[in-house]
């Protein structure tokens, strides 16, 4: 099903970018990086719950077995994830949206680099070549806001390294996830997808709950008292995750990955317009490379 995936991973790039917009407020504002990220979890499980639920009864589908396998899987995915979206929080405070979103979106090239580790698949030269060209692009993004030129150490400031650990983090995230949900005994992309997420998702509430108890206790109360706003940053990322999600039990990590680099585009358009926020030359430049070496990417992989 091609043309399921393509608009499914175009769906998750939308639902993201708007709530990443929505955890930039809240993480400057309200919360803390990690009672942000939070936020995200505990306001999706209830809805990816209900969803999950129609959808069974409507299909009369059973749930499928859940191996060991599928739970080391999304363990690793889920915590990856977590710490991945905390450092994508803490970066927005170092930088402006677009390139905090672009330093994250590293995580195309981390991807393909990751899925020969976990599953085996080989890349191409032209999908090195494309690494390459994108690494380049992660140069000219890391230096500070006056900075000419670049070099390797630009990557020792505090954004950069965020921006680079965010990357490896969501990769090994995507990769779990698309090896979770291949390991359910079922035809059905969309209960692969609603199954692997409601259980990352639990895991994912409960392992941040335990943290915020043990090192940010006032954190849940400020998570509960920004509801308004965190609500949507669960319907979102609801949204967000289950098109990934399918994406994931259709096609290769690393295609969704690229694919899903239209987000640059959106994250631009929100930097912009919503927080009217200016892009240096250089930066945009970074941003340029990184687009072509993605283009580059989405061609010879």
């Amino acid at each position: 099903m091609p043309e399921l995936w393509i608009t499914v991973t175009l769906l998750a790039a939308a639902f993201q970018t708007v709530r990443f917009m929505l955890q930039k407020v809240l993480a400057t504002a309200t919360l803390s990086p990690a009672g942000a990220t939070f936020s995200r979890f505990v306001y999706s499980a209830p809805f990816i719950a209900l969803l999950l639920l129609g959808y069974m009864s409507a299909t009369e589908a059973s749930l499928p077995a859940l191996d060991a396998r599928f739970w080391a899987f999304g363990l690793l995915g889920g915590t990856t994830q977590i710490l991945a979206t905390v450092c994508v929080v803490m970066l927005f405070k170092e930088r402006n949206f677009a390139v905090g979103i672009t330093f994250k979106k590293t995580e195309v090239i981390q991807t393909v680099l990751v899925g020969v580790l976990l599953l085996g698949d080989l890349v191409s030269l032209g999908g090195l070549a494309a690494i390459a060209l994108g690494l380049v692009g992660l140069l000219l993004l890391s230096g500070g806001k006056e900075a000419t030129g670049f070099h390797l150490s630009d990557l020792r400031n505090r954004a950069a390294g965020l921006g680079i650990a965010s990357g490896i983090l969501f990769a090994f995230s995507a990769v779990s996830y698309r090896g979770a949900s291949l390991t359910l005994a079922t035809d059905d992309p969309l209960l692969r997808a609603g199954v692997t997420l409601m259980a990352v998702v639990v895991m994912q509430t409960a392992i941040m709950a335990v943290w915020l108890w043990l090192r940010e206790r006032g954190e849940m109360t400020a998570v509960w008292r920004a509801r308004r706003v965190a609500i949507w940053i669960g319907l979102t990322s609801m949204g967000g995750s289950l098109c990934w999600f399918i994406a994931f039990t259709l096609q290769n990590a690393a295609y969704v990955k690229a694919l899903g680099q239209v987000e640059l585009i959106l994250s631009v358009v929100a930097s912009t317009l919503f927080f009217r926020e200016k892009i240096t030359l250089r930066e945009a430049a970074g941003i340029a490379v990184l687009v072509v070496s993605i283009l580059l990417l989405i061609l010879v992989i």
